[in-house]
């Protein structure tokens, strides 16, 4: 198998017969040895039902329905995880990534020798409001994240199958795809395109401020050092405090009683937060490692059943 296209399905019943034969034509250009994956991310729609109806057309089509939504990063983690072929195209299947993308990144690949090329957005898609979202969420992004992530990268991009099997061995269950992408390492190229936009999305304001969230949690410990930090400005600010209030109170400007409340207050909290910063970088540690669920449960494979990925 010399190469592997890998989607998702999320409410993307208008886009499967379209994004079936584009990406088709543009595999046919590479080689007749390819496979189309497709995993069902507990999509409510007939997603599931539409590809399987395809599937009997398509002896490349190869389809893993998982038992509920796991989520958009977990179902290409699925679909990756299966893949076989020795470049492996990953790419959303609502087509504001264009399949045509395939032939330009295995061209940029073979001349620059590179284990991964990824496509980077020339703009942002979506009107102001959303842009302007992007660009914040982007700023908290390279300031609290010590990995490096491009700017405006996207979905889709071809990678070499050893670079996939590297990848798919983070199992992290509270993460986000683009730092795993960076994390992996090994010789990494963008490419910009222009991306389009569709007016509706299944990523809400709510989803993409989780992902933000997930984004920072999952590869920075600057947010519990930002709590230790402010505890320990507190408590010092509560120490001159104290000093000050115990010098007017010799002096006589002061009413009783007042400066034992303001140094409670003062003291107390700043030593909470302290503490509380001091046991969060601990906690978090242990809450990263110790969690095993299971990252997630497939209930069909509609293909090589000996081909399963791991769970």
């Amino acid at each position: 198998m010399q190469l592997s296209i890998v989607t998702t399905l999320y409410r993307s019943a208008p886009y499967i017969e379209e994004f079936l034969r584009r990406v088709n034509a543009e595999a046919k250009k590479l080689t007749d040895e390819y496979e189309i994956v497709m995993v069902d991310d507990g999509s409510p729609d007939n997603s599931l039902l539409l590809a399987l109806d395809f599937q009997k057309l398509d002896p490349h089509l190869h389809i893993i329905e998982l038992s509920r939504n796991f989520g958009h990063h977990k179902a290409m983690m699925a679909g990756l995880d299966y893949a076989r072929g020795g470049l492996v195209f990953l790419i959303d299947v609502d087509l504001e990534e264009p399949p045509e993308l395939l032939t330009r990144f295995s061209d940029e690949m073979e001349q620059g020798s590179w284990d991964v090329v990824y496509g980077v957005q020339k703009e942002r898609a979506g009107g102001t409001i959303k842009k302007i979202g992007g660009q914040i969420g982007w700023w908290f992004i390279q300031i609290l994240v010590p990995v490096r992530i491009p700017r405006n990268l996207s979905t889709v991009r071809l990678m070499t199958l050893a670079y996939v099997r590297q990848l798919v061995r983070h199992k992290e269950h509270m993460t986000a795809i683009s730092g795993l992408w960076v994390l992996t390492g090994f010789r990494q190229h963008g490419l910009l395109f222009d991306k389009t936009s569709r007016q509706e999305s299944t990523y809400t304001f709510v989803k993409r401020a989780k992902a933000l969230l997930d984004s920072v949690t999952s590869f920075s410990q600057v947010p519990l050092y930002g709590i230790f930090t402010f505890g320990v400005v507190i408590f010092l600010v509560s120490l001159l405090t104290t000093i000050a209030l115990i010098v007017r109170k010799i002096q006589g400007h002061v009413l009783d009683g007042w400066v034992s409340v303001m140094v409670s207050v003062w003291g107390l909290g700043g030593l909470i937060l302290l503490c509380i910063g001091l046991v969060g970088l601990y906690i978090s540690r242990i809450f990263i490692e110790t969690k095993n669920r299971p990252y997630i449960i497939i209930r069909n494979v509609f293909g090589d059943q000996d081909r399963m990925p791991k769970e």
